[in-house]
C-alpha cells in the first residue's frame, strides 16, 4: 500500500480543516489558522468551498476527513465500517468508536505522544505494552479494564516527556481513560463517548457514503 510522504499540513488545507497531525505545532504553528485569520475580515473566505461542494463531494469529505485523522489506509477504513455496519448499534458512532480506541490513538490520548504519528512509531517499535506484554500492533483494539504503559527503558525517552509534558499543560485526557502518574499507566476505564471522539466530522455523511458506494 503506498503512503503519503508529504507534508502534513498540505491534508489539511485539502479539506480545510485542522485535523491535528503534527503534535505541538498545529497549537503554535497551524496554517489552517492562519489563513482562518488572514480571511476573517474578508466576505467570501477559504472555508466557503465546502458550500460549493456537490452532495458526492461532501460526504467524500467526511469521510476522507476520518480516515486523514486516523492516518489509515482506506483499505482498513472501510474494514473498520464494515465491523461497525455489522454491530447493534448507530453505524457512524461505531465506527468512530472504533477509531479511538485504536492502541496508536490511546497512546497518543494518554499523553504518552505528542502526535499519533510518534504513538504509531512507539508502539510499531516495541516500546508500548498491554497488560505487561509488548504489543507492536498501532491498529490493536483496546479493551475496556485493560492498561497502557510503556517500557520502562523508553520512559525516560525525550519523546514521552515532550508527551507527558504537552499534556500536563494543554491537553485534558477525556475521562474513558485514567491515568497513574507514579506508575505511568493508563486505563480504558470505559469504551468512549461519541462527544468524546477527537474526530470532527459528521458520521452520517460517512454512513450514506459508503451505502451510495
Amino acid at each position: 500500500m503506498s503512503r503519503y510522504t508529504g507534508p502534513s499540513c498540505k491534508k489539511c488545507q485539502k479539506v480545510n480543516q485542522k485535523m491535528y497531525l503534527k503534535g505541538t505545532k498545529c497549537f503554535t504553528n497551524c496554517i489552517i489558522d492562519k489563513q482562518n485569520a488572514k480571511n476573517s475580515g474578508k466576505r467570501f473566505s477559504t472555508g466557503g468551498l465546502r458550500n460549493k461542494l456537490s452532495d458526492y463531494g461532501k460526504h467524500l469529505r467526511e469521510k476522507q476527513i476520518a480516515r486523514m485523522t486516523a492516518q489509515i489506509g482506506e483499505a482498513q477504513f472501510r474494514r473498520f465500517f464494515a465491523n461497525a455496519s455489522k454491530a447493534l448499534g448507530q453505524t457512524g458512532e461505531d465506527l468512530l468508536r472504533t477509531l479511538e480506541i485504536r492502541l496508536d490513538n490511546v497512546v497518543r490520548r494518554l499523553g504518552l505522544a505528542v502526535s499519533l504519528r510518534t504513538a504509531r512509531q512507539m508502539v510499531n517499535h516495541g516500546h508500548v505494552k498491554v497488560n505487561g506484554r509488548c504489543v507492536d500492533i498501532a491498529s490493536y483494539l483496546v479493551k475496556v479494564g485493560d492498561e497502557i504503559s510503556v517500557d520502562a527503558k523508553f520512559a525516560e525517552n525525550v519523546l514521552v516527556k515532550q508527551g507527558l509534558e504537552h499534556a500536563a499543560k494543554t491537553v485534558q485526557r477525556p475521562s474513558f481513560l485514567t491515568w497513574d502518574d507514579a506508575t505511568k499507566t493508563g486505563k480504558l476505564v470505559r469504551m468512549p463517548d461519541r462527544a468524546e471522539s477527537s474526530i470532527s466530522v459528521d458520521e452520517q455523511l460517512i454512513v450514506e457514503y459508503y451505502s451510495k458506494n
